[in-house]
């Protein structure tokens, strides 16, 4: 019943993705609120630059008292402007995305990452940004790799957010553990291998790694295939390279960690579980993003550190593309002069550097960047280093396929527990995301 549903949902996502991509997308604009915000037909306009705005935070809960700080110094600076907070899971933003775009109610601005950011801006929800960055303070203040992304991402080619930080996957070690056991830090897949055996003691309830079995797990496990494979592209041609054989063969390795060198209740983990399991307990090695260093730094200061994802032995680094997070703006909002005044100021060096410190990723605005607390954060230091790196081989994620999320998330994080538990293999798992990846592919081409 639950795969149906997916499938269903997809399809009704596929529709009307290729609805606005055929220009023929007619939805009645739904006032809402003080900004009159609504559907995705709604053609808005400029209005005064004053009066209140509406801001949807896409990480509500994890990042709103930051948030509240930008949106307070804004506020002084713009006293003619309030700003409505609207703090929205990570998890949930994406549907109250797509409800609002069909029903009404979406805001003046919103923060969209890349993963969704096609399907966002193919149904017509998003203003092209290129000629107000042109004419910003921003323009050739924001990091161009970043700015790269979003318009891939986009699918056309135009810039529908504007970036204001990049996570990177880091591998995050207890250099106590690590000190004991006499290992060296987990800089390579080989040492990393070795120490997640050598720090397992499962009758002390002592394991080497926490693998991600629950919600975001396909992130993680892409970015752990390619990274041992050292395959450097999602495509050859027009088909995946997910289930390659070198893929499937690293994708084996690294499920044969899970109850062998940890824990037997990953299976259920999504990151906020995982995290807190790490920071309480004996588990050598976790794999996450820079998110998490707050939590690490109030659990297990002194500790621990953070590394970008291990190299093969010969030192070459290959990872999957992180998603670019950013904000967007709405074609329905009715002040839409107001709301990029907002993005402008979230996105500048001051407002962007505190932002981005209380997270621990890496600033969008290049002189935030700059600023001492990314060189005094180690991990933040090192995954800037690891992104520009000469030896670091991106793997671009599709994000530009509407598909993408559903595909990466609902349909297949099931599967991949499935894998963990015994119950399908690690090539019969890639080989049905492989099928769902062309497909989608397909259907994108054929709408382009």
């Amino acid at each position: 019943m639950k795969s149906s549903i997916r499938r269903s949902t997809r399809r009704s996502r596929r529709a009307a993705v290729a609805v606005a991509l055929g220009s023929v997308l007619a939805l009645t604009a739904t006032a809402c609120g003080d900004n009159g915000s609504g559907s995705a037909g709604g053609k808005g306009g400029e209005g005064s630059g004053k009066g209140t705005i509406t801001f949807w935070d896409n990480n509500g809960g994890v990042r709103t008292d930051v948030w509240k700080e930008i949106i307070a110094d804004f506020e002084k600076a713009n006293p003619d402007i309030k700003v409505k907070y609207v703090g929205v899971p990570a998890a949930s933003v994406q549907s109250k995305y797509d409800t609002a775009i069909q029903g009404g109610g979406l805001p003046d601005v919103g923060g969209v990452g890349t993963a969704m950011l096609a399907e966002i801006a193919a149904q017509g929800a998003l203003e092209p940004l290129d000629s107000r960055l042109a004419k910003s303070t921003l323009n050739g203040k924001l990091n161009e790799k970043f700015l790269d992304s979003v318009k891939s991402a986009g699918g056309d080619g135009k810039t529908y957010s504007v970036p204001t930080s990049a996570n990177n996957g880091t591998l995050w070690y207890r250099t106590d553990l690590f000190s004991a056991a006499q290992l060296d830090p987990p800089t390579t897949w080989t040492k990393f291998y070795a120490a997640a055996g050598k720090l397992t003691d499962q009758a002390k309830n002592r394991f080497g790694y926490t693998i991600r079995g629950g919600e975001g797990s396909i992130a993680q496990a892409l970015d752990a295939m390619y990274g041992q494979s050292g395959i450097t592209s999602f495509w050859n041609g027009d088909k995946t390279t997910v289930d390659d054989p070198k893929n499937v063969a690293a994708l084996e390795k690294y499920v044969g960690l899970y109850k062998k060198d940890t824990p037997s209740a990953d299976v259920n983990n999504d990151f906020t579980k995982m995290v807190a399991q790490w920071d309480s307990g004996t588990i050598g090695m976790l794999s996450h993003n820079l998110g998490s260093y707050a939590d690490h730094e109030k659990a297990l200061s002194g500790k621990f550190k953070g590394i970008p994802n291990p190299t093969l032995d010969d030192g070459t680094r290959v990872q999957v593309s992180n998603p670019v997070d950013g904000l967007g703006l709405f074609k329905v909002g009715k002040n839409k002069a107001a709301a990029w005044k907002f993005i402008e100021f979230a996105a500048s060096h001051e407002a962007n550097s505190k932002w981005n410190e209380s997270a621990g990723q890496v600033p969008a605005n290049n002189e935030a960047a700059q600023d001492a607390w990314v060189q005094a954060s180690e991990p933040t230091k090192l995954a800037a280093e690891a992104l520009n790196g000469a030896t670091t081989k991106i793997v671009q994620l599709p994000y530009y396929l509407p598909d993408w999320n559903t595909i990466s998330k609902a349909d297949n994080e099931p599967n991949f527990q499935k894998v963990l538990l015994g119950k399908t293999t690690a090539k019969e798992f890639l080989g049905t995301l492989a099928d769902q990846l062309d497909k989608a592919q397909a259907d994108w081409k054929a709408h382009h």
